[in-house]
């Protein structure tokens, strides 16, 4: 009876999947993230990828992964500070950390890793960790395993985080932690005002710059050239698997903290390095970001705004934001579900968020057109969206 006591326990409620007849969550499917993707053997437009700049199933980006595999094999089955860090890796992160703006940076097999490793690393008990409410899972995560003192504050509010900042201290360090764009709304972080108020109250900013990095900024180089922060002395997280195009998440900042993080931290130390045609497919978007960002980000605002028009005409009540990520106010979970199946039924495939990745009643369903679709395809989903809503 003990036994079933504890697998009782985790018995999955699916009642909204079958309330709604839909359930959005491990779709499989069977194509890449070419033109428009399988499901179902039906296809579809792909509107819920992170694929921004569209270069996943580019071919040079695929014969530079391949070239690595050829080189180096499918793994070096090792962690980077035994047998894992061959060339590449080594390289990588410095043309990273060059390119972000920063003095080094570290490469872990994934963002979330990254940030759940960072905080156990560098903050302990005696210190205060002050963060955007709306901060993204992995964060929190890795926040709440340090057992300080955490304090959140209102999304994006200024005043709140000042307030908070003037009534603490005596805290050995104070970390003010928040993203640069928040990924179910696509709202971008006054990030320049909250370094100042770091440097005002001698406070640690952290940044995760997962869905700013490859699409923030003349260059696309992120929250820091797209808010013109010179000399940042924070600390810089970001996943390499959106704009960048394939896996994995990095740590920057300041050499001396990188080099101890490279010793000392957990998630990076006993993790098998990142695979070399994963490395070799990041340097290779790199590169074509070097020529091409500017045209590329061109075509990626003027899809999202022919799919922000159509929603609008449509009826929907969309989130208006400067970043490329069309959001749906949905409120609640059912109506969540719903918005998405309606879409899904009629060939698109978005990304619904409930609660926990949002608020109670502040469901919100995605669109992201990448740079990889055609002028007739986004034209295509825009008039899909109006004949549901028109509907």
């Amino acid at each position: 009876m003990y036994l079933e006591d504890f697998y009782n326990r985790f018995s999955l409620d699916e009642s909204l999947a079958r309330a709604t007849g839909f359930n959005p969550y491990y779709i499989t499917i069977e194509s890449g993230l070419d033109e428009k993707g399988v499901i179902n053997g039906n296809k579809m437009i792909n509107l819920a990828s992170n694929n921004y700049l569209g270069l996943a199933a580019d071919s040079r980006v695929k014969e530079a992964a391949v070239g690595a595999v050829q080189k180096y094999g499918a793994s070096l089955c090792g962690t980077p500070i035994a047998t894992g860090y061959i060339d590449l890796y080594k390289r990588l992160e410095e043309k990273l950390a060059n390119f972000i703006g920063l003095e080094e940076a570290i490469i872990l097999p994934s963002c979330y890793q990254a940030n759940n490793g960072l905080f156990s690393s560098i903050a302990g008990r005696e210190d205060l960790i002050i963060v955007d409410r709306f901060a993204h899972s992995s964060l929190i995560q890795g926040i709440k395993a340090v057992g300080c003192k955490i304090r959140p504050f209102l999304h994006n509010n200024l005043e709140h985080l000042e307030g908070i900042l003037h009534r603490s201290p005596g805290y050995r360090q104070v970390f003010v932690v928040t993203e640069s764009v928040f990924s179910t709304d696509g709202s971008i972080v006054p990030f320049k005002e909250i370094v100042d108020l770091c440097e005002t109250y001698n406070a640690m900013p952290v940044i995760d710059d997962s869905h700013g990095l490859g699409v923030l900024g003349k260059a696309g180089k992120g929250i820091l050239e797209e808010q013109k922060i010179d000399g940042y002395r924070g600390i810089y997280t970001a996943s390499l698997g959106k704009a960048l195009a394939n896996s994995g998440g990095i740590i920057s900042g300041e050499q001396r903290v990188v080099k101890y993080l490279k010793y000392y931290c957990p998630h990076l130390v006993y993790s098998t390095a990142l695979t070399p045609s994963v490395l070799a497919g990041i340097e290779s978007v790199l590169e074509i970001m070097h020529s091409e960002f500017e045209t590329i980000k061109k075509r990626l605002d003027s899809y999202k705004q022919v799919i922000f028009a159509s929603l609008l005409d449509a009826g929907f009540a969309v989130v208006s934001s400067n970043a490329p990520i069309n959001s749906i106010k949905t409120g609640s979970k059912e109506n969540t579900f719903a918005t998405a199946k309606r879409l899904f039924e009629n060939g698109i495939l978005a990304t619904p968020f409930i609660e926990p990745s949002v608020p109670v009643n502040e469901g919100r369903v995605r669109l992201i057109a990448g740079a990889n679709l055609s002028q007739d395809t986004i034209e295509e989903a825009a008039a899909i969206i109006k004949r549901i809503g028109h509907k």
